[in-house]
């Protein structure tokens, strides 16, 4: 007896099953917290500023994050977008909403942390760090982790995008 085989498009995934659901999903709101937590932190401290993260720079980018620190409003601003990008990245991982926009974003940001501060032999940091590093630190870990969601739309499956992108049936 054959079974009959659906034709799908290259890369399509026509379903998964519960365990891999739940795992992206997981996956999914547990960056989601990360990036939402981090964000909630920065704007409840009144004292916070990226500053020390930007005077700490090494590499090709330590005159552009000098730079930023010497001016106090473009420093605002910087300071401004982290918060809210962090927030609104993770409430949108969480949510499942835009979770495409949300994961590209997230990349964004990671990427930008990663190049600020890169884990390179010889490069140390006055701000403590969680462990030694090299070339792999938590923040390409997750932003890889981004990569993947990016391509699951587990949004559509659990999430608002599903009802964001809901596809009417013609009468």
């Amino acid at each position: 007896m054959a079974t009959k085989k659906t034709k799908m498009k290259p890369g399509q995934v026509k379903d998964y099953t519960t365990v891999q659901l739940a795992a992206l999903v997981s996956l999914r709101v547990l960056i989601g917290w990360h990036f939402l937590y981090e964000g909630i932190v920065k704007v409840i401290n009144p004292y916070w500023s990226s500053a020390g993260f930007m005077l700490e720079t090494k590499g090709i980018f330590k005159g552009l994050a000098t730079s930023i620190v010497a001016s106090p409003d473009t420093l605002g601003f910087i300071d401004f977008l982290n918060k809210w990008g962090l927030i609104l990245i993770g409430l949108g991982l969480i949510a499942g909403c835009l979770t495409r926009v949300a994961s590209i974003a997230g990349m964004a940001l990671l990427f930008l942390y990663y190049v600020f501060h890169p884990p390179f032999i010889g490069y140390s940091f006055v701000t403590p760090v969680e462990g030694s590093y090299l070339l792999v630190d938590k923040n390409l870990i997750e932003l890889c982790a981004l990569f993947v969601l990016t391509f699951f739309p587990t949004g559509m499956h659990i999430g608002l995008d599903r009802l964001i992108f809901i596809k009417k049936k013609p009468a």
